[in-house]
């Protein structure tokens, strides 16, 4: 693991605990860590463990005097440096500190590698769960509206994904597409009676967007609906009508975020 050596430079902590060269070791890594973000606390056992998780996903918890952490194995092999950063991140929110943003944009720039998401990406594919219904649901037949949706927006030349309809009703995710199983998964929600179709049409729609035109990685951030796809989206023609008919099913409180 590479072994890096400066000077961390972060509001509020102790600059003399900060000048120590970067530890080699994951555990030797968040001990240091943990000195910065708790300078006053004794420190406590730390264990760190590399787990094959089908995703970037890492845990922590605190319990009985022992620290742990769950770290995705696709980090394992990380410089010492990620590491670090993710340690920040996970000690500073178990103890509800701010993270540090450097810190942050370090990690983010890490995981936005082109090579990294390519490797996050397989571990999704070879890992992963997916839970795929099929089209047909009780009322409707989504493989019929993806195939009437590609022929009206998209020439019929949108790649043809697997369809399926969510395991439980959900208010706040009403569609989803998984680019590491190529599917798209729209909520029972709109298969329900009280659904109109135009609902139904207008959430494949933004899913199949989503398969046209997908994430944008740019530095450390990521962006989900780019310009581009805010564009198509307002081609739909009774966007606006099919909005409020979301609204009037999910309730105005639980209006889904951006799926």
């Amino acid at each position: 693991m590479q072994v890096e050596s400066r000077q961390l430079r972060l509001p509020g902590f102790d600059a003399e605990v900060c000048k120590e060269p970067l530890p080699s070791t994951p555990v030797e890594i968040c001990s240091q860590v943990f000195r910065v973000v708790r300078p006053r606390t004794p420190l406590p056992e730390i264990t760190v463990e590399f787990c094959r998780f089908a995703n970037a996903n890492s845990f922590i918890r605190s319990e009985a005097g022992v620290l742990a952490l769950r770290i995705t194995d696709a980090l394992q092999s990380a410089p010492a440096g990620i590491l670090e950063a993710l340690a920040y991140i996970l000690i500073c929110k178990l103890y509800r500190k701010p993270v540090p943003a450097d810190q942050r944009e370090r990690y983010n720039l890490y995981l936005n590698q082109q090579d990294v998401r390519r490797d996050l990406h397989m571990l999704r594919q070879t890992r992963g769960r997916k839970h795929i219904s099929g089209p047909q649901g009780e009322r409707y037949n989504l493989q019929e509206i993806f195939n009437e949706i590609n022929a009206r927006f998209f020439d019929g030349l949108l790649a043809q994904p697997a369809l399926g309809w969510s395991l439980r009703v959900s208010k706040t995710i009403l569609g989803h597409f998984d680019p590491s199983h190529n599917a798209i998964i729209i909520s029972r929600l709109l298969d329900k009676p009280n659904a109109p179709r135009l609902a139904v049409e207008y959430v494949m729609y933004h899913e199949m967007l989503h398969v046209r035109y997908p994430i944008e990685a740019k530095g450390s951030r990521r962006r989900i609906h780019p310009k581009v796809f805010r564009d198509a989206e307002k081609l739909f023609p009774q966007l606006k009508e099919a909005k409020a008919i979301l609204d009037k099913l999910c309730g105005a409180a639980r209006r889904p975020e951006a799926w």
